[in-house]
């Protein structure tokens, strides 16, 4: 009897890798995401999104996973800073501040990525967003005007103009004297340079040449300001957890030389139905947005704003109706990242400054904890499968291990769980790459930077580094070098798995032959690469810096997990599969291939792609 048996796949997953460079360095990131093919064969790819040399633009490459091949590339805006997904898959969203370069776009990039098959395709066509560098006209309708000796005040409808500026100018039109109906070019009316701003843009001052004219009140008049110039918003995030809307945090600027407004420090909202930027919201002069999270329902936007990096700072509560400022959350000082819990009832907030971990309560925006990682803590991460929540924390000492704090986050704030004999306390040690272990006068402290964690709930992998002067590594130089690494841990246990494969031992070194060297009967095969100085993260970051130097995180299906190397100008990609046809045999994590950055797309057609600033996406 002959059966036949029909049947899609439910579920596709993809994972995006972005890479983001600058000049000689190579920075890539790795978004894992999920799509729903046509076909019904299980397809992954990754996403590389790198950064060409300036001015030419970044690139979007996709690569299916499964032979490390390019099956699609597309080109982004000058300098891209971060990506995000809609929560159906279908589009990716990469935003380039381009204008840290002057007279540079900053823009955000959409397009879709081939998820038919892995023979090709193409990504989908590119749409940009472009934010206002050159924005519209500011009016609004006068309620009173008056006039002493020269001095015009002028009152202004509310908002006013908020972004008016003492020195720029102002255009005045239809004020109607009494007694007339029409407007008396000899009167009110004409271009005049603001001598004072006040009551948040709703009183305007200004020298009128024509002296004796009359107050007035109830006038039908119009205060202008003309078109900035230019204006550099400079995004560096964007998130969504809905397929209508997406958000972007602009870093901004204050007072830029060409433009006329305060500061460019803002919110703006994407609509991806009509392709356009429906609402910029304004923040406070010097905010610096640089984190933000939504909740699953859409309704809250949660952004974090830096500050100046040296002073404590807040967290908003956006409303996503309108942009609107429901709470605003105290925090401590340089905040380095921002997690949503899987049921939008908590969100974490972790600040590098002063090493602290923030739990807000979302329902009322108050604060459940705030519990100490550390000075320097950089990253966490949210496994919605366990409901765990991993920190990773610096060494403070030669010789000292990284730590990775992992927090059970069911309870109301996150809870430590119990890690095994010669751990601290809620924490996990790090160790050193076997090159240092014996000889940490030469080494830095272990950095753990990332983690990731696979959705089967099996393991998870911390990247680390160390660097190393003079280098032990005779494939990379006798000066200053970086060793990468990345530590296994079985997920129930919370002990490291070793890796006996790999040169180190224990934990599996990152850098594969080809294309790095090989061994020989003299040297072993090489585990370091010459450090570079743009790949170190700056202690304020802002959208010209880098604000990891590695970065993992796991392919949906559990296959492989990634970790990118700045210094290495590559992504290491790490097979997780086991092999389950001899019982008792099962081979350990290892390392697949490096897959080295493409060259660039622009004017300079061969220079290659490297990276600066190194985020995980959705």
């Amino acid at each position: 009897m002959k059966v036949r048996r029909v049947g899609w796949v439910a579920a596709v997953f993809v994972a995006t890798v972005l890479w983001i460079s600058c000049g000689e360095v190579y920075r890539p990131v790795v978004i894992p995401i999920a799509n729903n093919p046509p076909n019904p064969a299980n397809f992954h790819t990754v996403i590389g999104i790198t950064n060409n040399v300036a001015p030419n633009p970044g690139t979007a490459m996709q690569i299916d996973v499964s032979g490390d091949s390019n099956i699609g590339q597309a080109s982004m805006g000058i300098n891209p800073t971060h990506a995000a997904i809609l929560p159906n898959n279908f589009r990716i969203f990469v935003t380039s501040a381009g204008s840290i370069l002057a007279g540079n776009p900053d823009v955000i990039t959409s397009f879709s990525p081939n998820t038919g098959n892995s023979l090709g395709g193409g990504i989908g066509n590119t749409i940009t967003f472009s934010l206002p560098n050159v924005g519209g006209n500011q009016s609004a309708a006068i309620t009173a005007i008056s006039e002493s000796g020269n001095l015009v005040t002028a009152t202004l409808a509310s908002p006013g103009l908020p972004n008016a500026s003492a020195g720029g100018p102002i255009v005045v039109t239809g004020v109607i004297i009494p007694g007339q109906n029409v407007p008396n070019p000899a009167g009110y009316d004409g271009n005049f340079t603001i001598t004072s701003v006040s009551n948040g843009g709703t009183t305007i001052a200004y020298n009128d040449p024509i002296t004796g004219l009359a107050p007035l009140s109830a006038t039908s008049g119009t205060a202008m300001i003309p078109v900035p110039t230019f204006c550099s918003y400079q995004p560096d995030f964007v998130a969504t957890t809905q397929t209508t809307a997406a958000y972007v945090a602009n870093y901004g600027q204050e007072n830029g030389a060409t433009c006329s407004l305060a500061s460019t420090d803002s919110i703006a909202a994407l609509n991806t139905s009509s392709n356009a930027i429906t609402q910029i919201e304004y923040l406070a002069a010097g905010s610096h947005p640089v984190l933000l999270a939504q909740t699953p329902n859409g309704q809250n936007l949660f952004v974090v704003n830096q500050g100046d990096g040296t002073s404590a700072t807040n967290v908003l509560n956006l409303s996503t109706t309108d942009l609107s400022t429901t709470a605003t959350i105290p925090i401590g000082i340089n905040p380095s990242w921002i997690a949503m819990r899987a049921d939008g009832q908590r969100v974490y907030v972790l600040t590098e400054g002063d090493g602290q971990l923030y739990t807000i309560r979302t329902a009322d925006n108050s604060l459940a904890s705030v519990q100490s990682v550390g000075v320097g803590a950089k990253y966490m991460l949210y496994d919605k499968n366990l409901n765990r929540l991993y920190v990773t924390a610096p060494a403070t000492g030669a010789g000292a291990n990284g730590l990775l704090y992992v927090y059970s986050a069911t309870g109301d704030s996150p809870a430590a769980l119990p890690t095994p004999s010669g751990n601290p306390a809620g924490a996990l040690n790090i160790p050193p790459v076997p090159p240092c272990a014996n000889a940490t006068a030469t080494c830095s402290p272990v950095t753990p930077i990332s983690v990731a964690a696979l959705p089967d709930g099996s393991r998870f992998y911390v990247a680390s580094y160390q660097t190393q002067s003079p280098c032990s590594d005779p494939n990379a130089g006798t000066g200053s070098c970086l060793i990468p690494m990345l530590t296994v841990f079985d997920a129930k246990s919370l002990s490291i798995k070793p890796a006996s494969s790999s040169y180190f031992g224990t934990e599996l070194a990152l850098l594969s032959s080809p294309p790095f060297a090989a061994s020989s009967q003299s040297t072993p095969p090489q585990y370091a690469v010459p450090e570079v100085s743009s790949c170190a993260p700056a202690a304020i970051y802002t959208p010209s810096s880098t604000r990891f130097r590695m970065f993992a995180t796991a392919s949906a299906d559990s296959s492989h997990v990634y970790v990118s190397i700045c210094d290495a100008g590559a992504i290491a990609s790490i097979t997780t599969t086991t092999n389950t046809v001899s019982q008792g045999s099962n081979e350990e994590d290892r390392l697949v291939i490096d897959l080295m950055a493409p060259l660039g797309a622009g004017s300079v057609i061969n220079a290659p792609q490297n990276p600066v600033f190194l985020l995980a996406g959705q």
